[in-house]
């Protein structure tokens, strides 16, 4: 790791994959060993949230008593608040949103501990009842794998963004068993660009990940499928409506989303919101079990067109002969999960949002199918399970902001593509209603409010990568304050190829400038060389750089504000050196023709 000295057994490596392999090879065998290890992660999480949930659904709920499904969720959220507190001792970032904003703030560098940080703590949240998903830990600690290992071969930004996104892919892939939805899910998501250069390494990183997975899971999938109906070209309008509902959905889901999460901000105690959000959290459970985990179960009971199955032992049991109490039923998994994920979060549970979007999507599907049909209005009836899953796209199109990853994942879930065109008339309409209102996804809303997202405007990404120290020019001569107009002739401008100087005082402090222009009139007046001082001459700066505070994107707005063609550059009131427009927008055009090649 940079800062670090190097072991000798990785120097030899490094010395020797210089001689024997290219750049572009190195980073081929980067991408299929981020690939594997992803694939490996997910393996792990999997594997340990599944056996908490046997262990405390079979033998205590099952065989004891329901009133588990409250306690549960409170003592998952207490170990995990307990483990991020004196165990890792640092705040876990929520899985894709925190690597978003590891690309756009910390130019792709995560912290080690994120490699292991959600492997332990998401299972103990999901296992004991948290109502999140586990695909965000797994993309995060794949993407913290990526992002060190980059690092530990030194490799640039660039290229450690393109690995973070080899990562992402290699964990959706093995969770999924969906290679090509993974790999656009990446594009999608990160905003990397499609080339040759890009899709490759996520490519090997996708087919390495899978490989992984079938090796520790077999062909089994989180979503075991297959289709029963084929596409009737009359359901279209039917499908039409199922976008504008998932919209609605979408929309709905974003701003319950966003109003629990500001609600729990004013609670300042970590220990009030644990106990606030763990006992609503409990109480929704146990009223409505199917909330409990992330609720693959449920989906892939609706999938059967089995709702009673999925709706589980709840209190209308009795009444599930009733049709509108079925509807209702349906209708409150959809409003209410997205109010036990986020008060899963806000408790301090460690989880993501792509479960739940799913287990959304899919209910909401199977809820407009059922009711369409029971309206006895249609010449044949509807397929439950067609509904059911294209409206997990339509839900995905719609929240996430990814309708590309929304069509090919249910595609690939399915093994085939007989409900392609279904699937983009739903997302592509959830999509468009969506951003009309929404302009950001669930994963970079608070990052673009800040103005933090980078990731998703190629003009903001560059600046970025760009370096102010690369750009800073120090052949300026510094003139003192007091200094006579002799003085300023003979020891500035005569030594000097510039024709702006920066004036400073005894400690370096910046306090103003000095332009050659200011001084012609004068200059070659001798007589005046002992009695006109600079403080007469100087002026302000139009704008002045802050070497610690201001980014390029902020220094790029000062010179067109300014209309400056040099600014100076302090770092704690002390001068620095000088920015110019030219130099500044040369390394811009180099950057760009590096990022975009």
């Amino acid at each position: 790791m940079p800062g670090k000295k190097r072991n000798p057994l990785l120097l030899r490596f490094l010395i020797w994959r210089t001689k024997n392999m290219t750049q572009q090879q190195f980073v081929m065998l980067l991408s299929a060993l981020i690939g594997l290890t992803a694939g490996i992660g997910a393996v792990v999480i999997k594997n340990l949230t599944h056996f908490i949930q046997e262990l405390l659904e079979g033998k205590f709920i099952n065989y004891y008593h329901h009133a588990f499904y409250f306690v549960f969720p409170i003592i998952g959220l207490t170990l995990t608040a307990f483990i991020i507190r004196y165990v890792i001792k640092s705040p876990i970032g929520h899985g894709i949103p925190s690597t978003l904003y590891a690309i756009s703030k910390k130019k792709g560098i995560m912290r080690p501990l994120q490699m292991y940080a959600s492997l332990i703590t998401a299972p103990i949240t999901v296992g004991f009842g948290g109502s999140v998903g586990l695909e965000g830990p797994t993309v995060a600690t794949g993407a913290s794998l990526g992002s060190n290992i980059s690092r530990m071969f030194n490799m640039n930004q660039t290229t450690r963004t393109l690995l973070i996104g080899c990562a992402a892919a290699g964990a959706m892939s093995s969770i999924f068993k969906a290679p090509i939805a993974a790999i656009i899910f990446a594009i999608e998501v990160f905003s990397l660009d499609l080339t040759i250069a890009s899709l490759l390494p996520l490519l090997l990183a996708s087919v390495s990940a899978i490989l992984t997975s079938y090796f520790f899971f077999g062909s089994g999938t989180v979503l075991p499928f297959t289709l029963k109906d084929s596409f009737v070209i009359a359901d279209v309008p039917y499908y039409v409506l199922l976008g504008v509902i998932a919209a609605l959905c979408s929309i709905y889901f974003t701003k319950v989303y966003f109003k629990i999460n500001d609600l729990f901000k004013n609670i300042n105690s970590r220990l009030h919101r644990l106990l606030l959000g763990g006992s609503l959290l409990g109480l929704l459970i146990y009223f409505i079990p199917p909330l409990y985990g992330e609720g693959y179960d449920v989906i892939n009971n609706l999938l059967q067109e089995d709702y009673l199955k999925a709706m589980g032992n709840n209190p209308f049991t009795a009444y599930m002969d009733n049709f509108w109490i079925v509807i209702s039923l349906l209708a409150g998994l959809v409003i209410f999960k997205i109010v036990a994920t986020s008060l899963t979060f806000n408790a301090g549970g460690v989880g993501g949002i792509f479960a739940p979007v799913l287990f959304m999507g899919s209910t909401m599907g199977h809820c407009v199918a059922l009711f369409l049909n029971h309206l006895n209005i249609l010449k044949s009836p509807l397929s439950v399970s067609n509904f059911t899953l294209v409206g997990m796209a339509g839900l995905m199109a719609g929240v996430l902001q990814a309708p590309l990853t929304a069509i090919f994942l249910i595609a690939e879930l399915t093994h085939g593509y007989e409900l392609f065109v279904p699937l983009m008339i739903t997302a592509a309409i959830s999509f468009m209603i969506t951003t009309r209102f929404l302009p950001h996804s669930v994963y970079t809303m608070e990052l673009a409010v800040r103005g933090e997202l980078i990731t998703h405007n190629k003009d903001h990404a560059v600046l970025t990568l760009m370096e102010i120290n690369q750009v800073i020019e120090k052949n300026f001569i510094p003139l003192k304050l007091g200094m006579t107009l002799g003085e300023i002739v003979y020891k500035g401008v005569v030594k000097s190829s510039r024709n702006i100087f920066p004036v400073v005082d005894k400690d370096n402090n910046f306090m103003g400038i000095l332009l050659l222009d200011d001084i012609r009139p004068v200059m070659f007046d001798k007589n005046l060389y002992d009695t006109v001082k600079i403080d007469e001459l100087m002026q302000s700066a139009p704008e002045v750089i802050d070497r610690n505070a201001d980014g390029v994107k902020s220094i790029m707005k000062k010179f067109q504000d300014s209309d400056a063609w040099n600014l100076p550059v302090v770092s704690h009131g002390k001068y620095q050196g000088f920015v110019s427009k030219s130099k500044l927008l040369t390394a811009y055009r180099k950057k760009l023709i590096e990022v975009t090649v």
